[in-house]
């Protein structure tokens, strides 16, 4: 017997839409495959997939990078 689904709609802007895609393309997902992945995790981890914050972390430099790969994965 095949699973329930429901349909989800809502409204994006253009832009973020077609750049997202150009992405998922290369990774052979769909815009809702992508979001049904998601869920899935939101599901799975009680919570949401990704950090979400009025105050983020500053980005790093390519040396600040180079040794939080060295700490996390050991030299190159």
């Amino acid at each position: 017997m095949p699973k329930a689904t429901t349909t989800f709609k809502t409204e994006v802007p253009n832009v973020r839409l077609t750049n997202a895609n150009a992405v998922l393309q290369k990774l052979g997902l769909s815009a809702g495959e992508a979001f049904n992945l998601m869920l899935a995790q939101i599901e799975i981890q009680k919570r949401l997939p990704f950090a979400v914050s009025l105050n983020p972390k500053p980005l790093l430099n390519g040396e600040e990078q180079a040794d939080e790969w060295t700490r996390t994965y050991g030299p190159y």
